[in-house]
């Protein structure tokens, strides 16, 4: 009786927890939830100053004299505004200032991140051997996402006979590449 009482309570405590966003109150007020990136990277000047919620992944991280610059692949936002894994739904890159101290090694490459931001404008500089316009935003709230989010799924091997669909799945280093008829077997404790 204890644990159906226990699994009651907390079916009923899930969706206050869903329903929580990471940006704080104050912040997510200021937030134009009509604004979109593409908006924003078509035409960075006529929405100066309003504010909007991006993510993204961090290319670059580097410290100057009166802000720290992030050089940021936006990426599309999901639950919680939580950026996704795939690098393939990117719209463009953007730059972001952070005014206070930010040391650039707390966000390393490939770090994903989740920036409310006031639109600066843009700057147009050159990548690879292209001139490039970033969108511009000086960051008011980042949220650095924890590093089990930062690498994508290991790509699964299934242990077990390789054939007819079996379900399992093993995804650990003692795993290599050959199976089937020389090793039919993934993973097996003598």
């Amino acid at each position: 009786m204890t644990r159906l009482g226990m699994l009651s309570v907390a079916f009923l405590l899930l969706p206050a927890c869903a329903g929580q966003s990471i940006i704080p109150l104050d912040i997510e007020k200021q937030v134009d939830q009509t604004l979109s990136f593409v908006q924003i990277k078509e035409a960075p000047t006529t929405h100066l100053g309003k504010v909007l919620v991006l993510g993204g992944e961090v290319l670059d991280a580097m410290r100057l004299k009166e802000h720290t610059r992030l050089t940021v692949l936006q990426l599309p936002t999901g639950r919680n505004h939580a950026p996704t894994m795939d690098r393939t739904t990117s719209q463009g890159r953007f730059l972001a200032f952070q005014t206070e101290f930010l040391d650039p090694a707390t966000v390393p490459s490939g770090t994903r991140i989740t920036i409310v931001g006031k639109v600066s404008g843009a700057t147009t500089e050159l990548l690879d051997e292209m001139d490039y316009t970033y969108p511009t935003v000086t960051i008011q709230f980042l949220k650095v996402w924890p590093e089990a989010m930062q690498l994508p799924p290991r790509y699964g091997r299934r242990y077990g006979f390789p054939y007819y669909g079996n379900p399992y799945w093993y995804t650990g280093p003692y795993w290599g590449p050959y199976y089937g008829f020389s090793r039919p077997f993934g993973f097996v404790y003598w």
